[in-house]
């Protein structure tokens, strides 16, 4: 009876180790599949949304940083508004290729195409958003480090209009979920934005 129990025991010796060795690798695997394609991928599966933020500038001319907050939406692919409601009020749209501001009771309406630096500005942000990996590398160089429950999307500047305003964009994140926007631009200014999804 005892050596009839020994094969048992080795056996379950053997499937204790085999599930221990799938669990070890489970995180390299899961890390090996995590790149820019797998990001861009969960990005795109995103529905409309409505978020609030917080910003804070740090400016070259001035001695204290400028802060800010209110609210965005985000229609895939190309509706991207920002509205601020403290300091000021100030309404941002870019929808397509249009770009509205509403300030102090006045609307103007603008073309991107006319406005290339500000153009660069709206999509790397706004193909973020919609995980449009083909529009981001129009405009930067794309690596991603971490994993899926957080990372970090690095936007390096590849175009001559690109680099003449920004020296890199960091987006962050856990899931499909974008949590924080750092942006560095030529000159020594730079922007932190906070977001957090508005409702549950």
């Amino acid at each position: 009876m005892t050596s009839g129990h020994r094969p048992r025991r080795a056996e379950a010796r053997l499937a204790r180790f085999a599930a221990a060795l799938v669990a070890a690798c489970l995180p390299a695997l899961a890390w090996g599949a995590w790149d820019v394609g797998a990001l861009m991928g969960l990005l795109a599966k995103n529905p409309p949304g409505n978020a609030t933020y917080n910003e804070i500038k740090h400016l070259a001319l001035l001695d204290a940083p400028v802060e800010s907050s209110g609210e965005l939406r985000f229609v895939p692919p190309r509706y991207l508004e920002r509205r601020t409601t403290a300091p000021g009020h100030e309404v941002l749209i870019a929808d397509g290729d249009s770009l509205v501001l509403e300030r102090g009771g006045r609307r103007m309406t603008l073309s991107m195409k006319d406005q290339p630096e500000i153009a660069v500005l709206v999509e790397s942000i706004r193909a973020t958003l919609a995980g449009d990996r083909a529009t981001l590398e129009t405009l930067h160089a794309l690596s991603v480090a971490g994993g899926i429950e957080g990372w970090t999307l690095t936007l390096l500047p590849r175009t001559p209009t690109a680099a003449r305003l920004v020296t890199r964009i960091d987006v962050s994140g856990k899931q499909a979920r974008i949590h924080r926007i750092e942006i560095q631009m030529v000159g020594g200014d730079r922007s932190l934005m906070m977001i957090r999804k508005a409702g549950p």
